[in-house]
């Protein structure tokens, strides 16, 4: 059995497919890992000084400390890094991890 998907086709003026409209939800849930998509949270909170490290968190609605014991450091190590502008890749990948993330959604 098949499960219905809710989509919406918009034909063009010759009258074939154009376009697929899907629900917001079922995008995200498809495409937001594949293709390194960025909540739009996460950029007004960079566009308003956050660093991603620190937008992302937010966003995850997660606390400093959560995330440093994910990483296994102290919550003042992990402030350090999350205000830092120039994380090495390796830290950057390891902030990822324990954010969920993928590491070019942090490398903006």
């Amino acid at each position: 059995m098949k499960t219905p998907i809710n989509v919406q086709v918009i034909n063009g003026a010759d009258g074939k497919p154009s376009f697929v409209v899907i629900p917001y939800d079922d995008y995200i849930r498809t495409y937001e890992h594949e293709h390194d998509l960025i909540p739009n949270a996460v950029v007004s909170a960079m566009v308003d000084g956050a660093t991603a490290v620190r937008a992302w968190r937010e966003h995850l609605k997660l606390t400093q400390a959560e995330v440093a014991g994910r990483l296994g450091i102290t919550q003042p190590s992990y402030a350090k890094q999350e205000a830092s502008q120039g994380l090495r890749l390796a830290t950057l990948k390891k902030i990822a991890t324990a954010l969920g993330v993928t590491p070019a959604q942090l490398d903006l």
